[in-house]
């Protein structure tokens, strides 16, 4: 960014914070007062629905959802919904790389820079509280710039402090709204709501953090975000869990009754897949909760075939829909930390003593298992890729060399654009192979839309011709213009004397159909 940016505004977390937390204590008060009737009124609507579609209904319900997302939001700012997660060792460029692979259908036309230095410097924190904050400030990026810009993100560790900087060249914050940033309802955005940052500086100042914002209008944005170091290391671990658990419980029955315990305990663990949910569900018909307690009573009971099966119908599903591979990712790893953490609790409750030879059996099997589970979905996901690809290549190929049947014997292939010998190769085999299939007598080449055709082109177009020819086939050549005529002759107008010339392709039909009548 340009050194004649602004000097950026520090935010002073005490009083921010102290805003923060008046608002989302004004949300607490009328979340009784009004979530509760909202979703009660949600309720009647779909019941309404039941009995007759109505878009007023539809548009009711919209403005519902609308109202009920708005509010939770709002309800995250006072009690976020991973206030109870533990405290570990973040180690933030890891995060910062994994958020990244899921914003890989919004990158094509985006530059992205990363230059992580410490990254073995930690610091300490609910992991995916931050992992939602960058999520939110990356995602804030990319949308500033429209689909085309920069996007650069480094760390580095400095006077006992981690720094991240998510840098754009988007559209900018005018000088006056820096003081704004984080608010509630504040967005630079038309129809943004101003949560997503409200939840990074939330996030950032609940950890003792600093926020520094640079912008300039037209120019790009830079967030500074400065976390201390973590003097001393926390090993990640499972969690004592409150489950319900009765005597004589299997795993299986373990995990029916503590169903919903599981779901949400995975939505906390796949803090970046959870607001995919209801899209992923939307576009491919795909439900990752349910699909979650397959996969995961496949693994219990070592069903290893019906395992590998649902992974190649879900490897296709995903494929076929073109869903993001890092949300299947990050989804499935979380269903395997939540997995373990479920079996430790159950170890627990039940008061099984597992010896070492047992454990290690059980984490090599069910590890297997869903290491398995991965490998079929991306086995599956890339064949049906690779088919698709296949089919492309092949309209792609049909379309360049359109050969149209003027009845049985008589085939027209008008050629456009310029002729190269990768060109040439793909018009020799679908010329030669629909002459043999339909017992071609006369193929009539129109190279009047031939912008260019170069020596080694000209050259292999008239052995084509030859071929054509060897194959009792006729060619008669229009259209051509004095560039491509020159081509020819510096190849050998020798070997071109088997095909007829017209001047255009009306009169060598006119010719064809005349020369048959008579």
């Amino acid at each position: 960014m340009k050194s004649d940016l602004p000097a950026g505004r520090e935010s002073s977390s005490d009083s921010h914070l102290s805003q923060l937390a008046s608002v989302g204590q004004i949300a607490a008060g009328i979340a009784h007062e009004v979530k509760n009737p909202l979703t009660a009124v949600k309720g009647f609507l779909q019941l309404l629905q039941q009995e007759g579609n109505h878009e007023y209904i539809e548009i009711a319900q919209s403005e519902l959802e609308h109202a009920l997302s708005t509010l939770n939001d709002l309800l995250q700012v006072s009690k976020p919904d991973l206030e109870d997660e533990r405290m570990q060792t973040i180690y933030l460029s890891v995060e910062l790389e994994s958020i990244l692979n899921l914003f890989q259908d919004k990158l094509y036309d985006i530059n992205v820079i990363t230059n992580f230095n410490d990254t073995n410097t930690g610091i300490l924190g609910k992991k995916n509280q931050f992992k939602k904050a960058f999520f939110n400030l990356i995602k804030n990026a990319i949308e500033s710039m429209d689909g085309k810009g920069t996007l650069t993100i480094t760390q580095e560790a400095l006077d006992g402090e981690v720094i991240v900087r998510v840098q754009d060249t988007g559209i900018g914050i005018p000088a006056e709204k820096l003081s704004l940033l984080g608010t509630p309802f504040f967005s630079t955005k038309p129809e943004g709501t101003g949560m997503g940052l409200t939840q990074v500086f939330s996030v950032v100042y609940r950890h003792g953090g600093k926020i520094i914002v640079d912008s300039k209008e037209n120019y790009g944005t830079t967030f500074t975000i400065k976390m201390l170091q973590q003097s001393q290391l926390i090993r990640k671990g499972v969690k004592k869990l409150s489950l319900h658990y009765e005597d004589g419980y299997s795993i299986q029955d373990f995990f029916f009754r503590n169903r919903k315990e599981f779901e949400k305990r995975l939505l906390d663990e796949a803090i970046n897949v959870k607001d995919k949910i209801e899209e992923i569900r939307k576009i491919g018909n795909i439900n990752l909760l349910n699909n979650a307690h397959k996969l995961v009573l496949y693994v219990v009971e070592e069903q290893a075939h019906e395992l590998i099966k649902f992974a190649k119908q879900e490897g296709v599903a995903w494929a076929k829909y073109s869903l993001t591979l890092a949300f299947k990712l990050e989804w499935v790893q979380a269903i395997r930390r939540t997995l373990w953490d479920f079996l430790y609790n159950y170890d627990l409750l039940s008061k099984t003593e597992s010896h070492r030879e047992a454990f290690y059996s059980r984490e090599k099997n069910i590890n297997e298992l869903i290491d398995q589970f991965l490998s079929y979905f991306f086995i599956s996901y890339s064949k049906y890729k690779d088919e698709l690809l296949e089919l492309e290549r092949k309209l792609v190929e049909n379309l360049s060399v359109p050969i149209i049947p003027i009845n049985e014997q008589i085939c027209i292939l008008p050629l456009i654009g310029q002729i190269d010998q990768q060109r040439i190769n793909t018009i020799q085999n679908k010329v030669l192979t629909e002459i043999e299939m339909n017992h071609i007598q006369t193929l009539i080449l129109d190279l009047s839309g031939v912008a260019n055709m170069g020596y080694e082109a000209s050259n292999s177009f008239i052995k084509l011709i030859e071929g054509i020819s060897m194959m009792g086939c006729k060619t008669i050549l229009t259209g051509l213009r004095a560039e491509i005529v020159k081509s020819f002759i510096s190849s050998g107008i020798s070997a071109i004397q088997q095909a007829e010339f017209k001047g255009n392709l009306k009169q060598a039909l006119n010719d064809v159909f005349f020369l048959k009548k008579t």
